[in-house]
């Protein structure tokens, strides 16, 4: 199958190495000294001491490379919105498109049934911008677990991680996502179907919390984590997500103090919103805080908590230039 990776950065270039080298037909959308080292020298993926080199068409116009059975978007969510009319190209009829980002993604109220169903999120998709020039009914969702870096312009550096699960918006597990499935395992990857809301949510809850607090107090996970302070912030944001959650029809496997146990256990980790803030990038703010503070607003459930630590942090990316 054909697949391009729009957005071959960490997470999008060890996805391309690992689904080249298993025989899958990979284009990757690259820009800068990064696109020139891969064309260059190929795609260098470093993995649990096993080196993989592969080389891969690879372009920053993606008009180059025609159209996709499926388009692996793998830019964060705030970069994701201004990429719609430059991957016209990629589209043909049938391609599907894999939003595999972090967050609330700009489809979450397509086929969702009930009184919200086909809303625009305006954190997410102004104007709907992506609903409108992408379309909900190509969208599969992906939520990324796998910890990765470029470690030099063209190389790879995989951490830890090799699941990705995906999941149509109705719930059905059709031909489509089953078959990307297939190929993502045949790569050596994780990637089952589930149903997708849930599972965006598990991730969410977490990234909602932790990220901000992290990139205003400078503390790693572990910290956050088991600080009494910073740990009832959490717990608060995390108890005005649930509701949010729940009364969008989402079930949570896990309580509030399982989960925050669950980012204590993982150790010293720098979150990837305080790692933002130390290299100058922009935050995530939008797709991992507002878009929650916005669905709290559509169903109608008080987060003051959450605005709270949105507004600070807001702030602080605004004097740093990383908003």
């Amino acid at each position: 199958m054909k697949i391009a990776i729009y957005g071959a950065g960490a997470i999008g270039g060890y996805l391309g190495a690992l689904l080249a080298k298993s025989g899958e037909e990979i284009s990757l959308i690259a820009r800068g000294p990064h696109l020139a080292s891969i064309k260059k020298n190929g795609l260098t993926l470093d993995m649990g001491g096993e080196r993989i080199v592969t080389h891969l068409a690879a372009t920053d116009d993606p008009a180059e490379l025609g159209a996709q059975d499926y388009v692996i978007v793998s830019l964060k969510a705030h970069s994701a919105v201004h990429i719609v009319d430059a991957m016209q190209p990629l589209l043909g009829n049938d391609t599907a498109v894999v939003t595999a980002v972090n967050g609330v993604p700009w489809w979450y109220f397509y086929k969702s049934g009930g009184e919200w169903e086909n809303r625009i999120i305006e954190t997410v998709d102004p104007g709907g911008k992506q609903w409108r020039g992408i379309g909900p009914e190509r969208a599969i969702g992906c939520v990324v677990y796998p910890a990765c870096e470029i470690s030099e312009p063209g190389v790879i550096q995989h951490t830890y991680g090799n699941r990705f699960t995906l999941g149509e918006s109705s719930g059905e597990k059709t031909d489509r996502v089953q078959a990307l499935a297939k190929a993502m395992i045949n790569a050596g990857l994780k990637a089952p179907v589930r149903n997708i809301r849930d599972e965006i949510w598990v991730k969410l809850w977490g990234n909602l919390c932790f990220n901000p607090i992290s990139a205003l107090t400078l503390a790693k996970l572990d910290e956050i984590a088991t600080d009494p302070g910073t740990r009832a912030v959490a717990k608060n944001m995390m108890l005005e997500a649930r509701e949010i959650g729940e009364r969008l029809g989402v079930r949570f496997r896990i309580d509030v103090e399982k989960r925050i146990d669950g980012a204590a256990a993982v150790g010293a980790h720098t979150t990837s919103m305080l790692q933002d803030l130390t290299l100058g990038r922009p935050m995530e703010i939008d797709a991992l805080v507002t878009a929650v503070q916005e669905l709290g607003r559509i169903v109608g459930v008080a987060t003051p908590t959450i605005d709270t630590v949105l507004a600070i942090v807001q702030q602080r990316a605004r004097v740093a230039g990383c908003y």
